[in-house]
């Protein structure tokens, strides 16, 4: 019997957990579930990564609602994939002036935003509840190159993309050097699979070292928990760095062996399943993930779209 496509068997609610990170700063977190970020400022809010549909945000908009009635002025997107972004239209009502974004998620955006919301719908409909609520893609409405600096007062907030990794397009990390908190997108996850369908996975350890100079003291990943100590965050850079080059050498050996897809998943298993088999998504990430790192292997260093079509292809290769 083949085993439902993707996450369409994960229908359990997570545990939502509002945590204050200091004086002005929480994060949303559920269980392995993508978290969300909150900066309250003299006379505004920044959120990082929005949910994945409006009417999901609404939980977080209550939450922020519950240490705060500030406008919600500033919407960040740590990437272009679709559980992140979709989420954005809900702010709107909140006073959102600015949708922020780098030029490398932009144009990802661009070239397979749309492939993209589908897939992923398709992949994980509980992320995605309330799905009807979307009014189509996101768009930012203010691109950054490199990077840009927001104050909230005395509170500066640094918006910067250190380098390619979990995506191409330069995932976005959120930087507070006075208070050493760090929200990571998913260039980060700790007890958590990191997905690398769309990842460049070669250049991702050298990104993570571009973080590990910060010192930050506090980490939000993009799914785990909230990283609360410096030896914490050096935990999750750690496992984080592990998983990927664990995952780029299984994807070299297989690719020197010629191997199929499926001979490629059971060679990836050998050194991936004892270390991270138990974590969140695992069984999810997996064919996505040494795809991914096949197709990095063999030479292909633009990722391929994913789309629904191409991923249940995939899925089907996979079964007995």
């Amino acid at each position: 019997m083949a085993k439902a496509f993707a996450s369409q068997a994960d229908l359990q609610e997570k545990q939502v957990t509002f945590t204050q990170l200091s004086e002005n700063v929480y994060t949303y977190t559920a269980e392995g579930d993508p978290n969300s970020g909150v900066i309250i400022g003299d006379d505004a809010v920044l959120i990082v990564d929005t949910t994945a549909t409006p009417a999901m945000a609404q939980d977080l908009i209550a939450k922020i609602r519950s240490v705060t009635d500030k406008p919600i002025k500033y919407v960040v997107l740590s990437h272009y994939h679709a559980v992140r972004v979709l989420g954005a239209s809900a702010y709107f009502a909140e006073d959102a002036q600015q949708i922020i974004a780098s030029r490398g998620t932009y144009e990802m955006i661009v070239e397979r935003g749309e492939a993209d919301m589908k897939s992923e719908i398709e992949r994980f409909p509980r992320l995605f509840a309330g799905v009807e609520t979307v009014p189509g893609l996101t768009w930012p409405t203010l691109v950054f190159e490199h990077k840009i600096t927001l104050w909230f007062g005395k509170l500066e907030v640094r918006i910067t993309h250190p380098g390619a990794g979990h995506t191409k397009g330069y995932t976005t990390v959120v930087w507070l050097p006075s208070q050493k908190v760090l929200f990571s997108g998913d260039l980060v996850e700790y007890d958590a699979a990191c997905y690398c369908g769309d990842a460049q996975l070669e250049e991702w350890p050298a990104t993570l070292e571009v973080l590990r100079s910060l010192g930050a003291h506090k980490l939000v990943p993009g799914r785990g928990p909230a990283l609360l100590n410096p030896a914490d965050v050096r935990r999750g850079l750690d496992y984080t760095r592990d998983f990927v080059t664990t995952l780029l050498q299984a994807g070299k050996d297989a690719a020197a062996q010629k191997l199929d897809l499926k001979g490629a998943m059971a060679l990836a298993r050998r050194s991936m399943d004892p270390k991270f088999g138990h974590v969140f998504i695992y069984e999810h990430c997996l064919p996505f993930d040494v795809s991914r790192a096949y197709d990095e292997a063999s030479g292909i260093r633009h990722p391929r779209i994913w789309t629904a079509e191409r991923d249940k292809e995939m899925w089907a290769a996979l079964q007995d």
